[in-house]
C-alpha cells in the first residue's frame, strides 16, 4: 500500500533540553543541538533491505514504498531539491540563487537506505585547502588568494544501486601468438629478427557474472564527471533510511528513474563482462564478435549519498568543487596557469630536440 505524505506534512526535531532544532551531526549515529550541545541518538534499524527490481517495475505501489515529495525547481541552474522545513525561501544549494517555495510535488520511490555525513564541515575544508595545494600548473597565487567564496553545504545525493546476476552468450576468436624468423638489412648487413604472429580460431561459449552494488548517480544537478570521480562509496556501510539523517541537510530528488538507472547499470556492467570472456577466450589476444546477456535476481536500493559542495573565487572568477562526505576526496574545477604550461611545453620540446641530435650522432 502506498505511503503517500501531504507536502504540509514534517517531521521535527526538537532538543530535549531547550526545544531548539536539531541537526544531524556528522560521523555520530546522534543529532546534535547547536546551541546546548545535547545529542538524541538514532535508534538503529538493522540493514538497508534490497528491494525486487522487477516486481517494483511490475507493481511499483506494492513493491516499493512511495511518498509524495515536496519538490522546487531552481530557475537559474535546474536543480530539483526537496525545500527544509518551515520555509518559505531558501538559497540553491548548488547555485545558490534564492528560491521562493511554491506548493508543487509528486509521488516517487522512497529512499531506503542512507550514507550518512562522516566528515565535518570543518574537515571538508580542511580537505579543499590540501586540494588546492597539490594541483599542478595552478597559478602561484592561488594558495594564499583562493578563499571560499560562499559557506560549505551538506547535500544528499540520489542514487540507485543494483546487484544483478548475468549469464551472456558470446561468440569470438582466440588469438594465439606465434614467431616467424624474418631477414631485413640493417646499415648495409643482413641480420634475422623474431617477428610476432596471430593464428586466429572461431569460439564461442558462455560466461557468468555477479555484480554487487553498481552505482548510478541519480540527481544530475552536479556535474556528472566531476560527482563520479569521488567513488568509490563504501556503500556495504548504508544504514536505513530515516528522516533524522537529514536533519539541517537538503536532500536532491532523482531525475533519472528506476528502469532508465538500470540501462546506465548495464552498461556499467558491461567493461567487467567483456573482462570474464576475455578470459574464457583464453590465449595471447582475444576479439569478442557477439555477445547476448540476461539479467536475473535484480534487486535495488534507492541510495542517498553525502555530499559537500561550495565554492572559491579566485582573480574574480568563482569555481565550484566537491567533497566526499565519506572519504574527503575533492573533486573541483581549478584555474590554469599559463606560464608554467608554456615553460612545461618549452622544456619537453628542449628534451626532445637534445634526444633526436644525440641519437642522430650515436
Amino acid at each position: 500500500m502506498d505511503t503517500q505524505v501531504p507536502a504540509t506534512t514534517e517531521r521535527r526535531f526538537p532538543c530535549k533540553q531547550c526545544g531548539a532544532k536539531l541537526e544531524f551531526a556528522p560521523g555520530t549515529s546522534a543529532l546534535k543541538c547547536p546551541f546546548c550541545g545535547c545529542e538524541n541518538q538514532i535508534a538503529p534499524e538493522g540493514e538497508a533491505q534490497e528491494l525486487d527490481f522487477k516486481a517494483t517495475l511490475a507493481k511499483q505501489k506494492e513493491a516499493a514504498p512511495t511518498d509524495f515529495v515536496a519538490q522546487v525547481t531552481c530557475q537559474a541552474c535546474a536543480a530539483i531539491v526537496s525545500p527544509p522545513a518551515n520555509v518559505t525561501s531558501f538559497s540553491c544549494p548548488f547555485c545558490g540563487t534564492n528560491i521562493v517555495v511554491q506548493p508543487g510535488g509528486e509521488n516517487r520511490i522512497r529512499p531506503n537506505a542512507v550514507l550518512p555525513f562522516k566528515i565535518t564541515k570543518d574537515q571538508a575544508a580542511a580537505s579543499f585547502k590540501k586540494w588546492i595545494k597539490s594541483l599542478w600548473f595552478a597559478p602561484s597565487k592561488l594558495r594564499s588568494q583562493s578563499m571560499l567564496d560562499s559557506g560549505i553545504t551538506g547535500v544528499y545525493m540520489p542514487a540507485w544501486t543494483y546487484d544483478a546476476h548475468t549469464d551472456t552468450r558470446y561468440t569470438g576468436q582466440r588469438g594465439d601468438a606465434y614467431y616467424e624468423t624474418e631477414w631485413v638489412t640493417v646499415n648495409g648487413r643482413r641480420e634475422s629478427r623474431q617477428v610476432r604472429r596471430i593464428r586466429w580460431t572461431s569460439v564461442s561459449g558462455r560466461v557468468e557474472n555477479d555484480f554487487d552494488d553498481v552505482v548510478v548517480l541519480a540527481g544530475g544537478s552536479l556535474p556528472t564527471d566531476k560527482a563520479r570521480k569521488l567513488e568509490p562509496w563504501d556503500t556495504h556501510d548504508a544504514v536505513p533510511y530515516a528522516d533524522d539523517y537529514l536533519a539541517g541537510f537538503t536532500a536532491e530528488c532523482y531525475r533519472i528513474d528506476l528502469a532508465d538507472g538500470f540501462v546506465i547499470a548495464q552498461g556499467l556492467m558491461e567493461p567487467e563482462i567483456d573482462s570474464t570472456i576475455c578470459g574464457d577466450i583464453g590465449g595471447d589476444e582475444q576479439r569478442i564478435s557477439s555477445k547476448d546477456t540476461a539479467y536475473s535476481d535484480i534487486t535495488f536500493k534507492h541510495l542517498l549519498l553525502p555530499v559537500w559542495i561550495s565554492a572559491y573565487r579566485f582573480q574574480g572568477k568563482v569555481f565550484h568543487f566537491l567533497v566526499n562526505a565519506r572519504t574527503g576526496e575533492v573533486q573541483g574545477e581549478r584555474p590554469w596557469s599559463a606560464i608554467k604550461i608554456a615553460l612545461a611545453v618549452t622544456f619537453g620540446v628542449i628534451v626532445l630536440l637534445i634526444a633526436i641530435y644525440l641519437t642522430a650522432r650515436n
